[in-house]
C-alpha cells in the first residue's frame, strides 16, 4: 500500500508593510495605553452607570479594609459579591513588601508609582499617536484594497463559521495563504468596532470636548457611563491579544512571526493541490 504524499509548502507574501508597521505600533500604543489606563483608575477605582459617581452605588469597585487583626486586605466588589483580591486587586504589595491600598498593582502600571498627572500625559500622548497610525491604515488600505481583498468576508464564507470554531477550539489550523473566516471576523471587529469605540468614549470624558461636542455624553448616556464603557473596551481587547498570542503559539509561531516580520508566510498544500 503506497503512503500518503507528505503536503507541500511554498512562501507567499502575506502581510503588506502597511500591515505590519501597523500590527507592531499599535501592539506599542495599547500596551502604554493599558498601563498608563490603569494608573488613571487608580485614582478612584471604582465602575458606574450615568453621570454620578456615588461609591455606593457602583457597578465594580476595588477597595482595601482593615481586619480585627489590623491588616489589610483588598476587596472587589461586582454588583452586591463581593471577593477577596488581597495581593492583587484592592491591597497590593509594594517595593517594601507592604501591602498598601491600590485597585491595580503597581507592576500593572505606568508609572509604577501614584502619579495619576504623568499616567495622563503618557494615556493622551499614545491615544493620539494610536489615532493617527489607525487612520492611516485604513485609508491606506481602502486605496490599497487590503479591506476588499483580505478582510471582507467573500460571499459563502460566512457558512464555513461553525465548522471553523470547531477547527480552532481543537486547535487544528490551516496554513492558507490568506486570512481564515474567524481571523477575518475578528480584525474587522477590533478595527472598526473596539478602537472606534474607545476612541469615543476616551474623548467623552474629556471636559474639553464635552464642551465642543456636548452631544458625546448623550450618547453614552453621561461620563460615568463613558467611562465604564472605555474600560469593559480595553479589557476586550486584551482579551483578543491573548486569544492572538494563544493562536499564534497553537499555529505555529515561527512561521506566525515572520509573516508579521518580513511579510513572509510557508503555506502548505496537499499533495494533491497545484501550486500555483
Amino acid at each position: 500500500m503506497p503512503e500518503p504524499a507528505e503536503p507541500q509548502t511554498e512562501i507567499v507574501y502575506r502581510h503588506r508593510w502597511t500591515t505590519r508597521i501597523w500590527h507592531w505600533l499599535n501592539a506599542f500604543c495599547l500596551f502604554f495605553l493599558l498601563a498608563s489606563g490603569l494608573q488613571i483608575f487608580n485614582a478612584h477605582p471604582a465602575l458606574y452607570l450615568g453621570s454620578q459617581s456615588n461609591f455606593s452605588d457602583s457597578l465594580i469597585s476595588m477597595t482595601a479594609m482593615r481586619t480585627g487583626d489590623g491588616s489589610l486586605r483588598g476587596v472587589t466588589e461586582i454588583g452586591s459579591m463581593d471577593f477577596d483580591t488581597t495581593g492583587f486587586l484592592g491591597a497590593s504589595r509594594e517595593g517594601s513588601g507592604a501591602l498598601v491600598a491600590r485597585g491595580f498593582p503597581a507592576w500593572a502600571t505606568i508609572p509604577s508609582y501614584r502619579d495619576l498627572a504623568t499616567g495622563r500625559v503618557v494615556h493622551f500622548f499614545f491615544a493620539w499617536v494610536l489615532v493617527a497610525s489607525g487612520l492611516a491604515y485604513v485609508c491606506v488600505s481602502l486605496f490599497n484594497g487590503h479591506f476588499r481583498r483580505d478582510l471582507i468576508p467573500r460571499r459563502g464564507e460566512l457558512r464555513t463559521v461553525p465548522r471553523a470554531i470547531g477547527d480552532h477550539l481543537r486547535f487544528r489550523f490551516g496554513r492558507e495563504a490568506h486570512y481564515n473566516i474567524l481571523q477575518k471576523l475578528s480584525y474587522l471587529v477590533v478595527i472598526l468596532g473596539l478602537i472606534p469605540t474607545m476612541v469615543a468614549t476616551g474623548l467623552a470624558m474629556s471636559p474639553g470636548m464635552d464642551a465642543a461636542l456636548p452631544w458625546l455624553l448623550d450618547i453614552f448616556g453621561g461620563r460615568q457611563s463613558a467611562r465604564t464603557l472605555h474600560f469593559m473596551t480595553m479589557s476586550l481587547l486584551v482579551l483578543f491579544f491573548v486569544v492572538h498570542i494563544v493562536m499564534v503559539l497553537a499555529a505555529g509561531p515561527i512561521n506566525e512571526m515572520r509573516a508579521i516580520i518580513t511579510g513572509r508566510y510557508r503555506v502548505r498544500h496537499e499533495a494533491n493541490e497545484e501550486i500555483s
